[in-house]
């Protein structure tokens, strides 16, 4: 062989293995990428021609791809984006506002007091103009009532809170009460407070502001409704029929339970001092000398009554989840049927105060006169204006 043909020979080696070690600094740096069979087939070519063998290329083990998928640390999500203005407006505006008219309440001076959901005002009955509202911190009203001074008690779902009405000064009651759910609110013949919640009774001295004692162990736990009968002795309506209470020492007297539908949500004294009892789908008549059940008014039967009040003409008013009904109280007979509410759903009932019937719905408030067939919605508390 030619000393220029071995010469070539090793030029051409060198050249092989000068382009092998720049492909291998590559592929390693990352600036070629490869499939991995080509790389192990050149890498076994680059060793088998430096130990000049023709030795068979090797093979590499199988290996899982998912071994080779790489793990991240646990991170903590992205931070909560704050609204823009814009977008903040839209979604205030779509929160949907509560009118539900909850509780109704006639003063010393001839003035309504309604308690809605958006707040507390003060009305003239006779021409329907707001003369006060009062801020509360807590909209959410279960109960009104007037002391014998004429200051306002009322029983929100956060506490009771005490009004000066000549002054509008809210006097946050912190008092230890048996829950701070207050669902009912009377004033006895003495002059003291009694507030119902949903865990119990308390007798409350509304001068002092201090509570006289509580009546936690009431059976039927929760004092949906109150009323005084002509004793001067408390009927409380709860989650399993009626309690009598003696006023005086706060004593349990009395218990009328196994009542048709069972939970008491409102309560009425007739004048010939029977008790109307309103239950989720009856309408009860009751002796309370002796317990017994004289009449379940057939018209009311199967229906939610939430709202019962004696008028002056010895009429009773009835409300109910769907509707309003005025009833002859010797026969349980139905005189009218009122339309025009701004919500079929009544919750609360004021009558003969202005010389009206006022009417507080799940959608605002409403009256009506005894020459009106219908009911007229006021329009300060209701959905027509905001």
């Amino acid at each position: 062989m030619a000393v220029g043909t071995v010469f070539k020979g090793n030029v051409m080696v060198e050249l092989l293995r000068k382009r092998h070690k720049l492909l291998l600094t590559s592929i390693f740096l990352g600036l070629i990428a490869l499939p991995s069979v080509g790389l192990v087939t050149m890498t076994n070519a680059v060793r088998a021609e430096k130990i000049g063998t023709n030795a068979p290329l090797q093979k590499t083990p199988d290996v899982d791809s998912s071994d080779l998928t790489p793990t991240y640390p646990a991170t903590a999500p992205p931070p909560r984006r704050d609204l823009l203005p814009d977008e903040r407006g839209i979604q205030e505006r779509s929160l949907e506002t509560d009118y539900r008219v909850s509780n109704l309440l006639g003063d010393f001076t001839g003035n309504l007091w309604v308690g809605s959901w958006r707040g507390l005002s003060r009305i003239d009955p006779n021409t329907g103009r707001i003369l006060a509202r009062v801020s509360l911190p807590n909209l959410a009203i279960g109960a009104l009532a007037e002391d014998k001074v004429g200051r306002l008690w009322v029983g929100t779902y956060e506490g009771l809170k005490r009004i000066d009405p000549r002054t509008g000064e809210i006097t946050a009651q912190n008092l230890f009460l048996p829950s701070k759910r207050v669902l009912s609110l009377l004033v006895d013949n003495r002059g003291y407070l009694w507030t119902g919640t949903d865990n119990g009774l308390a007798l409350i001295s509304p001068d002092q502001g201090l509570i006289m004692t509580t009546l936690k162990n009431l059976p039927g736990v929760s004092a949906n409704a109150m009323t005084l009968d002509a004793e001067g002795q408390l009927w409380v309506g709860t989650l399993d029929g009626l309690v009598r209470v003696n006023t005086a020492s706060a004593l349990i007297m009395k218990q009328i339970n196994q009542l048709p539908g069972t939970t008491v949500q409102t309560l009425a004294i007739s004048p010939s001092g029977l008790i109307w009892a309103g239950m989720s789908n009856h309408l009860l008549v009751i002796n309370p000398k002796t317990g017994a059940v004289l009449r379940s008014v057939t018209r009311l039967r199967g229906r939610n009554v939430t709202a019962v009040r004696f008028a002056q003409d010895g009429s009773v008013w009835v409300g109910t989840h769907n509707g309003l009904l005025r009833l002859n109280p010797h026969t349980g007979a139905v005189l009218d049927e009122v339309a025009g509410l701004p919500s079929s759903r009544v919750l609360t009932l004021a009558p003969d105060i202005g010389n009206k019937l006022w009417v507080g719905t799940r959608e605002g408030l409403a009256w009506l006169t005894p020459t009106t067939g219908n009911a007229k919605p006021h329009l300060a508390f209701s959905r027509a204006v905001e």
